[in-house]
């Protein structure tokens, strides 16, 4: 492995000083990549124009990012920017002046890449749903074939970018990228499949949350009792991080395992409260649906502004959970729930 690693240093260090002036693209890609902006941005845009691929985005990052979390348990894979001070490859050589930037210093195992395996399942969703809407729409088969042929080649570019994000921020070797995007389009083409997703009751919704909870802390606590402990990333990160404000607490398994399990809650109840009660179905203009979108979105940005202290590590992943829950809700139930009162008050207004 510390030769495949040496690659991966070596790819990293090409990346950083021939693409230098890239930089805030990477970034970029690599904070658009974070499933946040799935949950926050994707979603109330897909649940308001097709439902069926807004429950699917969903349910494939959370499956996903769960699966994710597991897997780098068991890989325990390292991470390039502290495995360049503790391997012995380089002898005494000097290590690889590696740069690392204020997205580097995740604290989990490296194994597969979460960004490279989200965006891979997430893109996967959402060109299959847009090449689907063309054939519903009976699009002439040579135009279909060159929306076919330019979005899967959009994917393939924006993915090709989030993995060189990835190791040019020294967070990632590239075999764990290459990992990550091929289980994440093996993930969402298996949940996808799965039609009980798309009218899943509260109950389901609960049972999976609570299964996919207990089954990661239960394989923590397992692991923990014969003495093996999940989080010596941790420790790393801290030890080999330049800057100790670039460890976040919102970067731990936990806190992903958290805010992943609090998205799916949160769709759960919001489908099945009594105020939902089918009101994207019941309005279904187009300026209903364009009001729905830009509401939710400037209250999830006004929600995204809210942060909390990560001292008190308990509330730290409560709160994450609930503010999660509470994302899934506005787009869902409470935006349209509120502009079905206006206009229905309008409406009276007008008729009385």
């Amino acid at each position: 492995m510390d030769l495949l690693h040496s690659w991966g240093v070596d790819l990293a260090l090409h990346l950083q000083t021939t693409y230098s002036r890239y930089e805030g693209l990477f970034n970029l890609a690599s904070t658009v990549a974070d499933l946040h902006t799935t949950f926050f941005y994707l979603f109330p845009f897909w649940f308001h124009t097709r439902r069926d691929t807004a429950l699917r985005l969903i349910w494939v990052a959370v499956i996903g990012d769960w699966l994710n979390l597991v897997l780098k348990w068991v890989l325990s894979g390292e991470r390039p920017y502290w495995w360049v001070h503790e391997t012995q490859f380089y002898g005494a050589a000097e290590a690889p002046p590696l740069q690392q930037f204020p997205i580097t210093c995740e604290t989990g195992p490296g194994s597969p890449s979460g960004h490279a395996m989200g965006a891979a399942g997430v893109w996967y969703v959402m060109v299959t749903a847009l090449l689907s809407i063309a054939k519903q729409k009976q699009c002439p088969p040579p135009l279909y074939k060159l929306l076919q042929v330019g979005l899967w080649l959009l994917m393939v570019l924006v993915i090709l970018v989030v993995c060189m994000s990835r190791v040019y921020m020294a967070a990632h070797f590239p075999h764990q990228v290459i990992a990550g995007v091929i289980t994440g389009v093996l993930v969402a083409e298996t949940v996808s499949k799965k039609k009980w997703i798309y009218s899943a009751s509260m109950s389901q919704y609960l049972i999976v949350t609570s299964f996919l909870t207990c089954f990661a802390i239960g394989f923590y606590l397992l692991l923990k009792t014969v003495g093996v402990d999940l989080l010596w990333t941790l420790d790393k990160a801290q030890k080999w991080c330049i800057k100790s404000e670039w460890v976040r607490l919102d970067s731990t398994p936990f806190a992903s395992l958290l805010r992943n399990m609090g998205s799916l809650f949160g769709l759960g109840l919001g489908l099945h409260l009594p105020l939902y009660n089918g009101t994207t179905d019941k309005n279904t203009s187009a300026v209903f649906k364009v009001g729905c979108i830009a509401i939710s979105l400037v209250l999830l940005y006004l929600l995204d502004g809210w942060t909390f202290s990560s001292e008190n590590h308990m509330s730290f992943y409560v709160l994450s959970f609930a503010k999660s829950a509470v994302a899934l809700l506005i787009s869902t139930t409470l935006v349209p729930w509120a502009l079905c009162k206006i206009c229905n008050k309008k409406r009276d207004e007008k008729s009385s």
